[in-house]
């Protein structure tokens, strides 16, 4: 097993406290695949019944996602296979990254987008409160599951099974809102959902092969601005796996990969324009990689 997290925390006392108190075991379902391929171009099974000390120690690995679907179902949980990853268990440091740029406070509003197996959601409760997370799932038997797990250890949050594009109008508006799943294009329902001054945290696709982790705050009127504040790769919500022109997207041309940190993002109702604000001009800074 890795080291600790605790260097990760950076000194975030109610974020370790959360994964101290929520197991991630509890969440992880009894067959996942290993998400790099073996033998023959397929992934490898991991049964918790058959290698229990493998299962455990592959689910605490620190930077190792496990995936809990392929093909959006089509695939049984038997044995090792091939397909597209469309639901996974995110890795411990990306989650950490997440709710450390999310900054939930005690009694925040937070809306997920992406139940998958429930565990964020439960971290999310832990910080916020009881009644306070609304958490969206497309997928019923995966929402399903994240429902049970949720319920078993006592987790007071509102899990919804529905299109996460949307978001959840009935809870609006959120102080936090939160995708586990990477956009080309920031709904528009977010934002209309998101408080004045409250912060979204979503991966966006770019033209660099990668996602960005965009952290935005709303300015209100369904509009909000923000930066890129990390690297990462996520599965693309589902109304959004379609390519499209990253012009189309708000992209700009003669983009350097070297200055992802130097882009600014304004997205509204309309149309979303990533830009590098004059004042930043000219500065070139490294890719660093968080997943």
């Amino acid at each position: 097993m890795e080291a600790s997290p605790r260097g990760y925390f950076g000194g975030l006392d109610w974020l370790r406290g959360a994964f101290l108190a929520v197991p991630r075991e509890h969440f992880v379902p009894e067959r996942v695949w290993w998400p790099r391929q073996g033998e023959h171009g397929l992934y490898e099974l991991i049964d918790r019944r058959a290698t229990p000390a493998r299962w455990l120690k592959a689910t605490y690995l620190l930077r190792t996602p496990l995936i809990t679907q392929l093909d959006d179902g089509a695939v049984p949980p038997d044995g090792p296979a091939s397909g597209v990853f469309t639901s996974s268990i995110s890795c411990v440091t990306v989650v950490i990254e997440l709710l450390r740029h999310l900054a939930p406070a005690p009694g925040d509003r937070v809306l997920e987008i992406g139940t998958g197996t429930g565990y964020t959601t439960a971290l999310l409760a832990h910080r916020t409160g009881p009644d306070t997370v609304t958490t969206l799932e497309v997928d019923p038997q995966i929402a399903d599951r994240a429902r049970r797990r949720l319920d078993a250890l006592g987790v007071r949050a509102h899990a919804v099974t529905g299109d996460g594009e949307r978001g959840y109008a009935p809870g609006a508006p959120y102080d936090r809102i939160l995708s586990t799943a990477s956009v080309r294009r920031v709904p528009p329902a977010w934002l209309r959902q998101l408080r004045p001054g409250g912060v979204l945290i979503a991966p966006l696709d770019s033209p660099f092969g990668w996602d960005f982790t965009m952290r935005l705050t709303g300015t209100g009127s369904g509009a909000a601005v923000g930066r890129p504040v990390a690297t990462v790769e996520f599965m693309r919500l589902r109304g959004q796996r379609a390519p499209r022109p990253h012009r189309e997207l708000g992209w700009p041309d003669g983009i350097d990969a070297r200055r992802w940190r130097d882009y600014e993002m304004r997205v509204d109702q309309h149309a979303q324009r990533i830009r590098v604000p004059a004042a930043r001009k000219g500065k070139t800074l490294p890719v660093r990689a968080t997943s």
